[in-house]
């Protein structure tokens, strides 16, 4: 790629960490500025990471004219509004999952950015990952038949951060933190062109009381226009750290991808291990460390595929198009989880 990406990061915290791990190993790109509300830590995340600007300047760092792209890694009740800021200011954007709290949020950032005419990205990390994608790669050759069902899992002890807990500033609980991931994969594995026509949803919440007024456990079931059917897994009461799985069943075969549960590594230690994955709780006994962490989980391949995308001038894809209906799906769940019957799903 002859033109270097000029990045401004939005956001000091966890997923941001990620994206600069994913980023590390990317060509093509310069990480000028991050900017985050939090002085002390945008600060300090400047420094682990080398970037030689910090600002608590969100607004300034979005109308720069030395940017190519905003990665906003920041929570969900401040997505929409900065989306739009950014596409208002001429700026290719990417945004991490979920895209919006609902559908009109999602809505109204999507109206924004083809307004604008600006590249924009939905960073949805499932569909990036290597393992899933070569999944995909098997069901494209027909490797296992028509595919009839996939079921996946994400589950571990809760969220890293308050706001993830109250559901006015999260949009929702345990189904639009992590089910956001298995409806796009499921799409991802199914094709796009073939849409899901309604859902089947129960969540509660089984072990949070105190500390959250949304779900903490969910299940989802997705019916295709095609007929087939995807099941959705989450919670937040998992102990063991991240568990992330999928199985994809078809009329010749099967897939099943792991990436936290059998990742070729195990450790025994009485001592004490450090950091080993995502919501991990010990350090300590049997451990079964990730390798290379945000590589496997897919924000590395994200990161270079948004990259490419903008110093080509081309569309990812991955979109917030793509954002928006899945949001619309979430959207279906949580009306189902009231009503105790299916719905159905509305694209308008």
């Amino acid at each position: 790629m002859a033109q270097t990406v000029r990045i401004g990061l939005i956001g000091s915290g966890f997923v941001s960490n990620f994206y600069m791990q994913g980023l590390k190993d990317v060509a093509g790109h310069e990480v000028k500025v991050v900017a985050s509300p939090n002085a002390a830590r945008c600060e300090a995340f400047a420094k682990q990471w080398d970037i030689p600007e910090w600002t608590t300047d969100i607004d300034g760092t979005i109308k720069r004219n030395d940017l190519d792209l905003i990665i906003l890694g920041v929570p969900n009740f401040v997505h929409a509004e900065l989306a739009i800021k950014c596409a208002q200011a001429g700026k290719n954007v990417v945004c991490t999952k979920p895209l919006a709290r609902n559908k009109q949020e999602a809505k109204q950032m999507l109206d924004a950015v083809k307004a604008a005419g600006v590249l924009h990205g939905y960073a949805e990390t499932e569909v990036f990952s290597p393992a899933v994608m070569k999944a995909r790669q098997f069901i494209e050759q027909g490797s296992i038949g028509k595919v009839l069902m996939v079921r996946s899992r994400e589950a571990h002890a809760g969220p890293h951060a308050d706001w993830f807990w109250k559901k006015a500033l999260a949009g929702g609980g345990a189904l639009l933190d992590m089910g956001c991931h298995m409806v796009e994969a499921a799409r991802y594995f199914l094709g796009k062109d073939n849409p899901i026509v309604e859902v089947l949803a129960w969540g509660d919440r089984l072990m949070h009381h105190d500390r959250t007024d949304a779900e903490d456990n969910a299940v989802l079931l997705m019916r295709f226009e095609g007929g087939q059917l995807a099941i959705a897994e989450t919670s937040w009461t998992a102990r063991g750290g991240l568990d992330l799985r999928n199985e994809v069943y078809g009329t010749d075969g099967a897939i099943f991808t792991d990436v936290t549960r059998e990742t070729g590594i195990r450790v025994f230690t009485l001592k004490g291990a450090g950091y080993i994955v995502e919501k991990g709780e010990l350090d300590i006994g049997w451990l079964i460390p990730p390798i290379e962490e945000a590589w496997v989980y897919g924000y590395r391949e994200e990161m270079k595929h948004f990259v490419e995308c903008v110093a080509q001038n081309k569309m990812p894809r991955e979109t917030f198009e793509d954002g928006y209906i899945v949001n619309c799906v979430l959207d279906a769940a949580y009306r189902s989880m009231e009503t105790k019957r299916w719905e159905r799903v509305d694209y308008d």
